[in-house]
């Protein structure tokens, strides 16, 4: 049997099904402070365990309340590619005095699946401190291979720029937050703003898709490793091209490719027994932001697994 595979299925369903579907929305920390790092587990099976025990409470990230002071707006078209309609939310406060910072929050899903709602837990959130947010749809690898998802999240950026001065933002101070898959796509926004073949066609082209920073979320950072040539995921993202078919192709879907020393900031989130996308691609990347002396925080959770913030003691 396939210890790893089971696994994977377990968390999967633990988290993400049952998890976001049964239990009540966290409450927010009272001070500025975040608590201490939680204690983490040795494996994903006592993890697991532990989950089945009572003793990880999941947040629900569906069932969000959007208080009265914030304005959502949903299902507002941001771009369009032939006939399909690429679609945000944008949360906001009702009562703003100046343009806000905006963060664009993108869902993961092996980038073939998930809902944008799945985002409004942390759009929301960062709506009631001040921030404009939005959470994106996209087109999945069934509907357009690589790079569609990367032209349409990128074609997002640029409308949020483009319509700064309507929903009161900073167009200078956009950044990028984003989860598994979501956090690869936040990476390719966020490295390869002076890449134009990979701006695609969705819309307000005249408008620059450059962020100011980049919250990566246990996201691959190079699809060329080992790992990720034998990923199914990966090679279905990439027209069903194998490594040895097409090498540069999986070059040039890795964030990694693109780094250089003016890109932005990034905070990079991820846990250290991680089985989808393992911590050595965190590494890789906190390594070579430092090379490039671009400013960085790397927070490892230790003894935490991928959609680690779904633990209501991790987020």
């Amino acid at each position: 049997m396939n210890v790893n595979k089971v696994v994977i299925e377990i968390i999967v369903f633990v988290f993400v099904y049952v998890g976001l579907n049964t239990m009540v929305l966290g409450k927010e920390n009272e001070t500025n402070e975040p608590p201490p790092m939680p204690p983490g587990y040795a494996s994903n099976e006592e993890l697991v365990a532990a989950f089945q025990a009572g003793k990880i409470k999941p947040i629900d990230a569906v069932n969000v309340p959007v208080p009265d002071n914030i304005l959502e707006e949903k299902n507002i078209e941001y771009g369009k590619v032939g006939d399909r309609s690429l679609q945000l939310d944008l949360y906001r406060q009702r009562e703003m005095k100046k343009p806000a910072p905006a963060i664009v929050f993108i869902h993961g899903g092996a980038w073939k699946g998930g809902k944008r709602d799945i985002m409004k837990f942390y759009t929301v959130r960062y709506a009631q401190r001040g921030y404009v947010t939005a959470t994106i749809s996209y087109r999945f690898t069934q509907d357009a291979p690589f790079p569609a998802a990367v032209n349409d999240a990128k074609c997002a950026v640029r409308w949020l720029r483009a319509n700064a001065k309507k929903f009161q933002i900073n167009p200078d101070k956009i950044g990028v937050s984003c989860n598994s898959a979501g956090g690869h796509l936040a990476m390719m926004i966020g490295f390869s703003s002076d890449i134009p073949e990979l701006e695609g066609n969705g819309g307000n082209l005249e408008v620059s898709s450059r962020t100011q920073a980049v919250v990566d979320f246990y996201g691959p950072v190079d699809l060329t490793t080992d790992f990720a040539r034998k990923m199914g995921v990966v090679r279905e993202f990439l027209s069903g091209k194998t490594y040895e078919q097409d090498p540069k192709l999986y070059a040039y879907a890795s964030p990694i490719s693109y780094l250089t020393k003016d890109d932005p900031p990034t905070l990079i989130l991820h846990g250290t027994i991680d089985i989808v996308v393992p911590i050595d691609q965190a590494d890789t990347l906190a390594k070579k932001l430092k090379e490039l002396n671009i400013p960085v925080v790397y927070e490892k959770f230790v003894g935490w697994p991928h959609t680690m913030d779904l633990a209501e003691s991790v987020n």
